[in-house]
Formats: structure tokens, sequence, C-alpha cells
């Protein structure tokens, strides 16, 4: 598989976590990436990995339920890729299988050439959900966060660069990551593909960044020069703060991630990106005097903070343009539902 590997970029930060509650505190106040060497460093499942690949998968297999695990596969040509074919249709194929049998696959690929072997990847596999014990065998002092806990395991891969709504701790427990990262306003320098087609949820670059082609996006030249890259090793983590785009590549010839992901915010809030679509379906396709107009009601109600549109009324009138609570937030969703669905 070939590598992308940006050249002169800089390195994400190191930083120093010697206790839980120097963590705790990075974790809140730091806004930009960085690296903690050897943070899991510890975890049985780290320290199998080391010993072997086969020992690694056999140590997962120990604690993994009696179930169906959801696998994408790729054939050879993909490289590692997952992404889109040429009609805009995803590269890989989606299947459901036991751990035993998918890790049979892995076994039986072991120490060929890559280029020749397909792509297997089960993504986001929830801990608590696919093993027992697991979860409670790696302990990672995050305070009073209640994260989604995941594994990301395969081959040798490449993951198109996107964000994630959430805050993320990503672990590199066995194998090798590259993360190529880029600040949140990079979005249009990336050239993001569709918002509603996209291979695991998020829309992501349309660039290879193996192979880049400067003349079909000009832009992503500007995205590189704020870019930082991040090179795990077994133990290393890495946190990725909300919205923050991230390229991950999976360089040796099997690999899990165990991520975190966590929100500072409360969760009855909603998907911010549900409501882009919706703006999509109702404001985009206006007349551009209309747009402006609506434009300005957003600036007022949402993206100021909506002080103004409030200050005038009673406090016990201000209905959803007050800060939203539990309670508020679910008479809005439905309303929202109701309104859907007309």
């Amino acid at each position: 598989m070939a590598e992308a590997a940006p050249v002169g970029l800089p390195s994400v930060r190191v930083l120093q976590a010697t206790d839980d509650a120097t963590l705790d505190t990075l974790l809140r106040e730091e806004d930009t990436p960085f690296v903690v060497r050897g943070l899991v460093r510890d975890w049985p499942l780290v320290q199998a990995g080391l010993e072997s690949d086969s020992a690694a998968r056999a140590f997962l297999l120990a604690h993994a339920r009696d179930r169906d695990f959801v696998v994408s596969m790729a054939e050879p040509d993909a490289k590692g890729r997952l992404f889109y074919d040429d009609a805009m249709a995803v590269n890989f194929r989606m299947g459901k299988g036991r751990l035993s049998d998918i890790f049979a696959q892995l076994d039986a690929a072991e120490g060929r050439d890559v280029a020749q072997v397909p792509t297997v990847y089960l993504g986001s596999v929830d801990i608590h959900e696919f093993f027992d014990g697991l979860a409670d065998a790696h302990p990672m002092p995050l305070g009073s966060r209640t994260p989604l806990t995941s594994l990301w395991i395969g081959n040798a891969s490449r993951i198109a660069a996107h964000n994630d709504f959430p805050d993320n701790l990503a672990c590199c427990a066995v194998g090798r990551r590259r993360f190529t990262l880029f600040p949140p306003d990079q979005f249009a320098n990336l050239y993001l593909g569709p918002i509603d087609i996209t291979p695991a949820g998020r829309p992501i670059s349309m660039v290879d960044f193996a192979a880049p082609d400067f003349a079909a996006y000009p832009r992503f030249r500007d995205a590189l020069a704020p870019a930082q890259i991040a090179e795990l090793e077994p133990g290393d983590a890495l946190f990725i703060p909300s919205l923050w785009y991230h390229h991950v590549e999976g360089l040796a010839d099997f690999n899990i991630l165990v991520n975190y992901w966590w929100r500072d915010t409360p969760r009855y809030l909603g998907q911010p990106y549900n409501a882009l679509h919706h703006a999509i379906m109702t404001i985009r396709d206006l007349p551009e005097e209309e747009r402006a107009i609506w434009q300005a009601m957003f600036d007022h109600y949402v993206f100021s903070g909506g002080e103004a549109a409030r200050a005038h009324l009673p406090e016990k009138g201000r209905g959803v343009l007050a800060p939203l609570d539990a309670e508020s937030a679910q008479r809005m969703h439905h309303f929202l539902l109701r309104s859907l669905s007309l």
C-alpha cells in the first residue's frame, strides 16, 4: 500500500501526562491536537501486540462475545484506501461474521505483500457491546466524562480526511498509525465530498493524500499550510479536538486503535449536521435576496448566541429563545418531528 507522507508538515506537539489529574486538565484546557507518548503502554492488549499480531488477535478473541461483527472489505486494487469508485459508490463491501472467521482471513494474509491482499476493516466497534471484560482490563481515566469507547481493527488502510463532532482521544494499541490533521476552518480547502453519500456518515476529502492532484484541487496546498502530522507507536495517544479534520492511516500489517468520544455539551442539543441538512433542503435554493434575509436571521437567532433576540422578552415568555435545557430541547425535538412529517 502506498503511504501518504506529506513532506515538511510539522509534528503534533507532544505533552506529558504523568497522572490522571494532569490528563484531565489537558483534555479540558487544550483546544488543539496533542500526543501523549506511552499513555497506554501498560495495557494488556498493547503488550500482546508487541509480542505478535497473532497474539493480539488471540487476546481479543478471548474477550469477544459470540455474535456477528460488521466488517468492511475492499479488493487489493483499492490499496487500502476505503473510498469511492468511479460511480461515486463506496469501493468496499460490507459483511457480517464471527470475529474468529474475520481474523482467520488476516491470519491467512500474514506475511504476504499488502498490495496483494484484501483490505479488512472493522470500524467503530463498541467495546462494551461486543467484548466481555475488555474495557475493565484497559481503563482510561477520563474523570466525569462518559465516552463512547470503540475499537478500529484491520490491516493496512487509508481513511480519507473527515471530522467528528465529539472530542476524541485515539489510542494506538497495536501496529502504527499516522494522522494528518487540519483545523476546522480548512473544510473548503479539503474539497469535501457529498454530505449525504458518505463511506461512514461524515463527508470526506476527495483528495488522495498519497498522490494529491493539485490541478484538480488547487486549494489543498492552502490546507497543508496549517496541517500537522502525528505518528503513533503502540501505547501512544492522540487528542483530536471536536471538528478537527483527520486523515488516518494504518501503517502496519495489523492495526488496532481504541478511541474515546465525548461531548462537553449536553446530548439533548442534538447534531448540528442535522440542521445543515435541513437548511440545504429549505434555504439553499431560495432566491438570493431571500437567502440573505435568512442568513441575517440565523445570525440574529443562532450565531450571535441569541441574546439580542430575547433581551426584550420577559424571562417566562422566551420559549426556545432562552438557553435550552433537557425539557425545552425535547419539546423542540417533538415540534420538529411533527413539522417534518407533514
